[in-house]
C-alpha cells in the first residue's frame, strides 16, 4: 500500500505521537479551533528535538477567519517563513484569496519563492476559493507540491465527486490531498473513490488534565472551550489505524 498518512498535529508532543504511529508527515499547527495558525518557535524546534524521522511541515497562518491578508500579516507570514528555513524544516502551508475569492497569484508566488526550496503545500483556503478548476491551474503554475482539500465541501467524503475530479485533472502535476473529517472507517472509501494517495487526519483522543486542586469558576479563555481541564493529542495507536 503507497497510502501516505499526513497528521495535523496540535503540538511537540503530537509530532512524537504522530512519528510513533507510523504516519510521514505533520502539520505542525497552533489554534486548531481556528483552523490553525503558525505554531511558536519553541514549539518547532521542541517537535524537530522529540522526533526523529518525520517531516514536519507547519502551517504559515497569522490568524483564524479569512485568507485576505494585509500587508502587515503578509509581513509576519514572510518572516515566519524565514524562521521555517533557519529551522531547516520540511515544508511550509499557506494558502492566500482576494477579495473576490479568487487565488491571490502575485502573492502565491511571492510566498513561494521566499519558502524555496522547502516543500510547499497550499491549505484549505482552496476549499472556499471560487473555482477550483482554475484555482489548480494558477497553484500548480506557482510551484506548489500538493493542494489539501475536503473537495469544497464540509467534510471529504461530501467532497468526494470534486477530489475524485481534482486528481484525475492534475495528473502528476500536483498532489491532492483529502483532508477534514478523513477517519480511519472512510479512509478506504476516500482512498478507492478518489484515487488518492496522500490523506491528512488528525487522529487525536482526549487527554485529561493531571491536576488535582481544579477551581472551575475561573475560565481563561472562551466560553466555547468545553473543559480547561481537557485537551486533545494526536494518538500514536490511532494513527495505525490509517496505515
Amino acid at each position: 500500500m503507497n497510502r501516505i498518512i499526513e497528521i495535523c498535529a496540535n503540538s511537540a508532543q503530537s509530532c512524537l505521537e504522530a512519528e510513533l504511529g507510523g504516519a510521514k508527515r505533520v502539520e505542525l499547527c497552533a489554534s486548531i479551533p481556528e483552523g490553525g495558525t503558525t505554531p511558536s518557535y519553541g514549539e518547532i524546534k521542541a517537535a524537530q528535538q522529540l522526533t526523529s524521522s518525520i517531516d514536519i511541515n507547519i502551517i504559515i497562518r497569522p490568524r483564524g477567519g479569512d485568507f485576505l491578508y494585509t500587508q502587515a500579516e503578509i509581513q509576519a507570514m514572510l518572516y515566519d517563513i524565514e524562521m521555517a528555513k533557519e529551522l531547516n524544516i520540511h515544508g511550509v502551508v499557506f494558502g492566500c484569496l482576494t477579495k473576490e475569492g479568487n487565488i491571490d497569484i502575485k502573492l502565491l508566488k511571492k510566498l513561494v519563492l521566499a519558502a524555496k526550496p522547502l516543500s510547499v503545500t497550499f491549505h484549505r483556503a482552496f476549499d472556499v476559493c471560487r473555482d477550483p478548476f482554475e484555482a489548480m491551474e494558477q497553484i500548480i503554475d506557482a510551484g506548489c507540491d500538493r493542494i489539501l482539500t475536503s473537495g469544497q465541501q464540509s467534510d471529504a467524503v461530501k467532497g468526494i465527486p470534486l477530489i475524485t475530479r481534482l486528481v484525475k485533472l492534475a495528473k502528476d502535476r500536483i498532489i491532492i490531498m483529502p483532508g477534514s473529517g478523513v477517519r480511519e472507517n472512510n479512509i478506504e472509501l476516500i482512498e478507492t473513490e478518489t484515487g488518492a494517495r496522500e490523506f491528512h487526519t488528525s487522529a487525536r483522543s482526549l487527554i485529561h488534565s493531571r491536576m488535582e486542586y481544579r477551581n472551575t469558576d475561573v475560565p481563561m479563555g472562551s466560553s466555547i472551550v468545553t473543559s480547561e481541564f481537557e485537551t486533545v493529542q494526536t494518538d500514536r495507536n490511532k494513527v495505525k489505524m490509517y496505515l
